[in-house]
């Protein structure tokens, strides 16, 4: 997924992007309500973790924005906001989920993955199956013929992504985008690469090349 955080603690604002990072996620962590919106005009976020308490304003506006004009982010208010009030305001106001500060990082990213699970929409069923291979969403796996593969996190994300709409081409930038936050310098041929890797794992028939536009799993053979 990728993923932007709005965190005006220093500290704490890096230690979140690097654990949730090393989930194969793409993240982008901005300290104010200015620079995440500049971040949201340009790129489509998958999940959004907010802070309340910002030096130019309260994250609840942010949300009530993001919230009139889509619900397609999913947003998880961090914040040290911990009355029952605060908890309901956010939630009322279109937050998914609330943790309050302080809080385990490992805690933080198990929450990502239940709101992020609960967002699938009925046609992204948990598993998805492309010929031998089956792709397990919900406990973010791989399998061949039963066997699990092991995956890297960054292999598993772009195998979760062509498995969101298995036959639809995503492009290189599309993945990218899913695998890397914007302050990271991007080979052009890191996609290539990781595409390779993959077939080696599942085979070289369920990931297709559709030359000129990207590549999608072969739903020819998908359930």
């Amino acid at each position: 997924m990728r993923i932007l955080i709005v965190e005006d603690e220093y500290d704490l604002g890096v230690a979140v992007q690097e654990r949730v990072g090393l989930d194969g996620h793409a993240v982008d962590w901005f300290t104010t309500l200015e620079d995440a919106r500049a971040a949201m005009a340009t790129v489509d976020y998958d999940f959004m973790l907010l802070d309340l308490g910002l030096p130019d304003g309260s994250g609840r506006d942010l949300l009530r924005e993001v919230r009139r004009t889509s619900s397609d982010i999913a947003i998880l208010i961090t914040t040290a906001e911990d009355q029952i009030s605060d908890r309901i305001a956010g939630l009322s106001e279109g937050a998914d989920d609330y943790i309050v500060k302080p809080y385990d990082l490992n805690e933080l990213v198990a929450r990502i993955a239940a709101v992020a699970r609960r967002y699938a929409s009925p046609r992204r069923h948990a598993h998805c199956r492309v010929g031998e291979i089956t792709i397990d969403r919900e406990n973010r796996s791989v399998s061949r013929d039963g066997e699990r593969l092991d995956l890297t996190a960054r292999e598993w994300s772009i195998m979760e992504l062509l498995s969101r709409s298995p036959g639809r081409i995503y492009s290189r930038q599309q993945i990218d985008t899913a695998l890397y936050a914007l302050d990271r310098d991007v080979d052009i041929n890191t996609v290539e690469v990781f595409i390779s890797r993959l077939r080696r794992k599942v085979g070289n028939t369920v990931i297709r090349t559709i030359r000129g536009r990207g590549y999608c799993l072969d739903a020819r053979d998908g359930a």
